[in-house]
Protein backbone atom coordinates (compact mmCIF):
# COMPACT_ATOMS: atom_id res chain seq x y z
CA UNK A 1 0.00 0.00 0.00
CA UNK A 2 1.09 3.26 -0.90
CA UNK A 3 1.34 6.25 1.46
CA UNK A 4 -1.50 8.22 -0.49
CA UNK A 5 -3.46 5.11 -0.32
CA UNK A 6 -2.53 4.47 3.40
CA UNK A 7 -3.44 8.30 4.18
CA UNK A 8 -6.66 8.02 2.78
CA UNK A 9 -7.57 4.99 4.23
CA UNK A 10 -6.68 6.21 8.01
CA UNK A 11 -8.87 9.61 6.64
CA UNK A 12 -11.71 6.94 5.85
CA UNK A 13 -11.53 5.75 9.58
CA UNK A 14 -11.02 9.28 11.00
CA UNK A 15 -13.71 11.05 9.70
CA UNK A 16 -15.86 8.20 9.73
CA UNK A 17 -16.27 9.65 5.75
CA UNK A 18 -16.29 9.27 2.19
CA UNK A 19 -17.02 12.82 1.65
CA UNK A 20 -14.64 14.64 -0.81
CA UNK A 21 -15.35 18.83 -1.35
CA UNK A 22 -14.38 19.89 -4.56
CA UNK A 23 -13.01 23.37 -4.09
CA UNK A 24 -14.11 25.21 -7.28
CA UNK A 25 -13.97 28.98 -6.49
CA UNK A 26 -16.38 31.58 -8.65
CA UNK A 27 -16.01 34.60 -6.93
CA UNK A 28 -19.01 35.90 -8.76
CA UNK A 29 -21.05 33.48 -6.33
CA UNK A 30 -18.85 34.32 -3.29
CA UNK A 31 -20.98 36.52 -0.26
CA UNK A 32 -20.25 40.18 -0.84
CA UNK A 33 -17.77 40.56 2.48
CA UNK A 34 -15.56 37.30 0.98
CA UNK A 35 -15.81 38.56 -2.55
CA UNK A 36 -14.58 42.57 -1.05
CA UNK A 37 -11.54 40.79 0.02
CA UNK A 38 -7.79 41.25 -0.85
CA UNK A 39 -7.32 37.50 -1.14
CA UNK A 40 -11.51 36.28 -1.45
CA UNK A 41 -11.02 32.84 -2.72
CA UNK A 42 -8.28 31.72 -0.10
CA UNK A 43 -10.70 33.52 2.69
CA UNK A 44 -13.78 31.44 1.08
CA UNK A 45 -11.53 28.83 1.18
CA UNK A 46 -10.45 28.60 4.37
CA UNK A 47 -13.98 29.26 5.75
CA UNK A 48 -14.93 25.99 3.86
CA UNK A 49 -12.34 23.95 5.43
CA UNK A 50 -12.91 25.44 8.95
CA UNK A 51 -16.71 24.12 8.67
CA UNK A 52 -15.96 20.65 6.95
CA UNK A 53 -12.76 19.34 8.09
CA UNK A 54 -14.65 16.91 10.27
CA UNK A 55 -16.77 15.52 7.70
CA UNK A 56 -14.76 14.88 5.03
CA UNK A 57 -12.28 12.45 4.18
CA UNK A 58 -10.01 14.41 1.55
CA UNK A 59 -10.06 17.97 -0.44
CA UNK A 60 -10.20 18.51 -4.18
CA UNK A 61 -9.28 21.88 -6.02
CA UNK A 62 -10.00 22.17 -9.09
CA UNK A 63 -6.90 23.86 -11.23
CA UNK A 64 -8.93 26.38 -13.92
CA UNK A 65 -11.03 27.62 -11.22
CA UNK A 66 -7.67 29.22 -10.02
CA UNK A 67 -5.91 29.92 -13.24
CA UNK A 68 -8.93 31.80 -14.66
CA UNK A 69 -8.57 34.18 -11.79
CA UNK A 70 -4.39 34.41 -12.18
CA UNK A 71 -4.88 32.88 -8.43
CA UNK A 72 -2.32 30.78 -8.49
CA UNK A 73 -0.71 31.70 -5.11
CA UNK A 74 -4.50 31.49 -3.51
CA UNK A 75 -4.16 27.77 -4.58
CA UNK A 76 -0.95 27.59 -3.00
CA UNK A 77 -1.93 28.90 0.26
CA UNK A 78 -5.19 26.88 0.19
CA UNK A 79 -3.15 23.48 0.48
CA UNK A 80 -0.60 24.86 2.65
CA UNK A 81 -3.09 25.95 5.09
CA UNK A 82 -4.92 22.28 4.86
CA UNK A 83 -1.56 20.47 5.77
CA UNK A 84 -0.68 22.99 8.35
CA UNK A 85 -4.20 22.94 9.93
CA UNK A 86 -5.65 19.69 9.19
CA UNK A 87 -2.63 17.67 8.28
CA UNK A 88 -4.77 14.29 8.23
CA UNK A 89 -6.90 15.60 5.19
CA UNK A 90 -5.49 14.78 1.56
CA UNK A 91 -5.38 17.33 -0.62
CA UNK A 92 -5.92 16.02 -4.61
CA UNK A 93 -5.09 18.06 -6.88
CA UNK A 94 -7.71 18.29 -9.62
CA UNK A 95 -5.47 19.18 -13.30
CA UNK A 96 -6.04 16.53 -15.34
CA UNK A 97 -2.69 16.46 -16.93
CA UNK A 98 -1.47 14.79 -19.80
CA UNK A 99 1.28 15.00 -22.01
CA UNK A 100 4.64 13.35 -23.07
CA UNK A 101 8.14 13.66 -22.18
CA UNK A 102 9.49 16.67 -20.56
CA UNK A 103 6.38 17.92 -20.46
CA UNK A 104 4.49 15.21 -18.21
CA UNK A 105 7.79 15.57 -15.79
CA UNK A 106 6.85 19.28 -15.29
CA UNK A 107 3.42 18.74 -14.80
CA UNK A 108 4.29 16.23 -12.04
CA UNK A 109 6.75 19.00 -10.36
CA UNK A 110 3.91 21.33 -10.30
CA UNK A 111 1.41 19.34 -9.14
CA UNK A 112 3.87 17.91 -6.31
CA UNK A 113 6.69 20.10 -5.76
CA UNK A 114 4.95 23.60 -6.26
CA UNK A 115 1.84 23.13 -4.80
CA UNK A 116 2.46 20.42 -2.64
CA UNK A 117 -0.46 18.09 -3.59
CA UNK A 118 -0.98 14.66 -2.07
CA UNK A 119 -2.47 13.03 -5.07
CA UNK A 120 -3.38 14.44 -8.69
CA UNK A 121 -5.71 14.00 -11.79
CA UNK A 122 -4.15 12.49 -14.75
CA UNK A 123 -5.76 11.97 -18.11
CA UNK A 124 -3.97 8.61 -19.79
CA UNK A 125 -5.11 8.52 -23.28
CA UNK A 126 -1.63 9.30 -24.47
CA UNK A 127 -0.71 6.23 -22.91
CA UNK A 128 1.47 4.74 -20.03
CA UNK A 129 4.62 6.60 -20.80
CA UNK A 130 2.97 9.76 -20.38
CA UNK A 131 1.59 8.65 -16.45
CA UNK A 132 4.72 7.97 -15.52
CA UNK A 133 6.43 10.83 -14.44
CA UNK A 134 3.23 10.48 -11.90
CA UNK A 135 3.35 7.45 -10.72
CA UNK A 136 7.23 7.37 -10.72
CA UNK A 137 6.28 9.73 -7.22
CA UNK A 138 5.62 6.54 -5.06
CA UNK A 139 4.47 8.44 -1.88
CA UNK A 140 1.18 10.37 -3.92
CA UNK A 141 -1.67 8.87 -5.64
CA UNK A 142 -2.15 9.27 -9.46
CA UNK A 143 -5.98 9.39 -10.20
CA UNK A 144 -6.59 8.59 -13.71
CA UNK A 145 -9.54 9.69 -16.00
CA UNK A 146 -11.60 6.51 -16.54
CA UNK A 147 -15.38 7.16 -17.04
CA UNK A 148 -15.97 10.36 -16.51
CA UNK A 149 -19.24 11.96 -15.69
CA UNK A 150 -20.35 14.33 -18.50
CA UNK A 151 -22.86 13.16 -20.93
CA UNK A 152 -20.18 13.57 -23.36
CA UNK A 153 -17.97 10.44 -21.92
CA UNK A 154 -19.65 8.02 -24.25
CA UNK A 155 -18.28 9.86 -27.29
CA UNK A 156 -15.04 8.07 -26.94
CA UNK A 157 -15.09 6.13 -23.46
CA UNK A 158 -18.03 3.79 -24.20
CA UNK A 159 -16.57 3.00 -27.41
CA UNK A 160 -16.13 -0.60 -28.55
CA UNK A 161 -12.52 -1.60 -29.01
CA UNK A 162 -12.26 -5.17 -29.35
CA UNK A 163 -13.78 -8.63 -29.85
CA UNK A 164 -14.18 -9.64 -27.05
CA UNK A 165 -16.62 -6.21 -26.60
CA UNK A 166 -14.48 -4.30 -24.11
CA UNK A 167 -15.45 -0.75 -23.92
CA UNK A 168 -12.14 1.53 -24.01
CA UNK A 169 -13.11 2.82 -20.02
CA UNK A 170 -12.54 -1.17 -19.65
CA UNK A 171 -9.50 -0.76 -21.15
CA UNK A 172 -8.38 2.36 -18.89
CA UNK A 173 -9.49 0.25 -15.96
CA UNK A 174 -7.59 -2.97 -16.96
CA UNK A 175 -4.04 -1.34 -17.29
CA UNK A 176 -4.76 0.63 -14.30
CA UNK A 177 -5.25 -2.44 -12.62
CA UNK A 178 -2.29 -4.37 -14.19
CA UNK A 179 0.25 -2.65 -15.76
CA UNK A 180 0.30 0.92 -14.32
CA UNK A 181 -0.39 0.33 -10.35
CA UNK A 182 2.86 -1.54 -9.91
CA UNK A 183 4.05 0.76 -6.90
CA UNK A 184 0.37 0.65 -5.52
CA UNK A 185 -0.03 4.46 -6.34
CA UNK A 186 -2.87 4.40 -8.99
CA UNK A 187 -6.22 5.13 -8.62
CA UNK A 188 -9.04 6.05 -11.29
CA UNK A 189 -11.88 8.58 -11.95
CA UNK A 190 -15.52 7.21 -12.73
CA UNK A 191 -18.79 9.49 -12.32
CA UNK A 192 -21.79 8.50 -9.88
CA UNK A 193 -24.03 9.56 -12.61
CA UNK A 194 -23.04 5.71 -14.39
CA UNK A 195 -23.43 3.65 -11.37
CA UNK A 196 -23.90 0.11 -13.64
CA UNK A 197 -20.44 1.27 -15.22
CA UNK A 198 -18.87 1.96 -11.76
CA UNK A 199 -20.33 -1.71 -10.73
CA UNK A 200 -18.21 -2.79 -14.18
CA UNK A 201 -15.08 -0.67 -13.28
CA UNK A 202 -15.25 -2.06 -9.74
CA UNK A 203 -14.79 -5.44 -10.46
CA UNK A 204 -12.05 -5.13 -12.96
CA UNK A 205 -9.97 -3.40 -10.39
CA UNK A 206 -10.65 -4.95 -7.03
CA UNK A 207 -10.11 -3.00 -4.04
CA UNK A 208 -8.43 0.29 -6.03
CA UNK A 209 -9.48 3.69 -4.76
CA UNK A 210 -12.31 5.33 -7.18
CA UNK A 211 -12.92 9.03 -7.40
CA UNK A 212 -16.25 9.39 -8.07
CA UNK A 213 -17.62 13.00 -9.22
CA UNK A 214 -21.09 13.37 -10.25
CA UNK A 215 -23.28 13.83 -7.40
CA UNK A 216 -24.84 17.10 -5.91
CA UNK A 217 -24.93 19.29 -9.35
CA UNK A 218 -24.87 16.47 -11.54
CA UNK A 219 -27.30 14.73 -10.52
CA UNK A 220 -25.55 11.42 -9.87
CA UNK A 221 -27.53 8.95 -7.56
CA UNK A 222 -25.74 8.57 -4.33
CA UNK A 223 -27.53 4.95 -3.63
CA UNK A 224 -26.71 3.40 -6.56
CA UNK A 225 -22.83 4.91 -6.32
CA UNK A 226 -21.71 3.83 -3.11
CA UNK A 227 -23.68 -0.14 -3.70
CA UNK A 228 -22.37 -0.37 -6.81
CA UNK A 229 -18.32 1.09 -5.99
CA UNK A 230 -17.75 0.63 -2.42
CA UNK A 231 -15.16 -2.14 -1.55
CA UNK A 232 -16.22 -5.36 1.12
CA UNK A 233 -14.79 -3.19 3.50
CA UNK A 234 -17.34 -0.47 2.76
CA UNK A 235 -14.98 2.21 1.11
CA UNK A 236 -12.90 2.62 -1.32
CA UNK A 237 -14.46 6.08 -2.82
CA UNK A 238 -13.78 9.38 -2.53
CA UNK A 239 -17.29 10.98 -3.26
CA UNK A 240 -16.64 14.60 -4.37
CA UNK A 241 -19.64 17.23 -4.34
CA UNK A 242 -18.58 21.16 -4.95
CA UNK A 243 -21.20 23.15 -5.64
CA UNK A 244 -23.97 21.71 -3.89
CA UNK A 245 -21.53 22.30 -0.73
CA UNK A 246 -19.46 25.39 -1.36
CA UNK A 247 -22.97 27.43 -2.79
CA UNK A 248 -25.44 25.87 -0.28
CA UNK A 249 -25.95 29.75 0.98
CA UNK A 250 -24.92 33.11 -0.93
CA UNK A 251 -25.31 34.49 1.93
CA UNK A 252 -23.15 35.58 5.47
CA UNK A 253 -23.77 31.48 6.70
CA UNK A 254 -22.42 30.09 3.39
CA UNK A 255 -19.87 28.27 5.65
CA UNK A 256 -22.44 26.74 8.15
CA UNK A 257 -24.40 25.93 5.31
CA UNK A 258 -21.14 24.04 3.61
CA UNK A 259 -21.70 21.98 6.86
CA UNK A 260 -24.65 21.05 6.79
CA UNK A 261 -24.81 20.27 3.53
CA UNK A 262 -21.61 18.16 3.99
CA UNK A 263 -23.03 16.31 6.93
CA UNK A 264 -25.85 15.48 5.23
CA UNK A 265 -24.05 13.73 2.27
CA UNK A 266 -21.84 11.81 4.53
CA UNK A 267 -24.87 10.94 6.03
CA UNK A 268 -26.53 10.10 3.16
CA UNK A 269 -23.69 7.95 1.81
CA UNK A 270 -22.99 6.14 5.37
CA UNK A 271 -26.69 4.92 5.00
CA UNK A 272 -25.64 2.54 2.04
CA UNK A 273 -22.12 1.40 3.63
CA UNK A 274 -20.65 -2.19 3.99
CA UNK A 275 -20.15 -2.26 7.77
CA UNK A 276 -18.13 -5.40 8.19
CA UNK A 277 -18.25 -7.12 11.26
CA UNK A 278 -14.47 -7.14 13.35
Amino acid sequence: MSAFIDRLARSWARSDSLVCVGLDPEIERFPEHIAAHASPIFQFNKAIIDATADLVCAYKPQFAHYAAYEAEDQLQRTIEYIHATYPDVPVILDAKRGDVGNTAERYANEAFDRYGADAVTVNPYLGGDSLEPFLRQADRGVIVLCRTSNPGARDLQDLTVDGQGRRLYHVVADLAARQWNTRGNCLLVVGATYPQELAEVRRIVGEMPLLVPGVGAQGGDVAAAVRNGQTAAGTGLIISSSRAILYASGGENFAAAARSATARLREQINEHRLRPAH
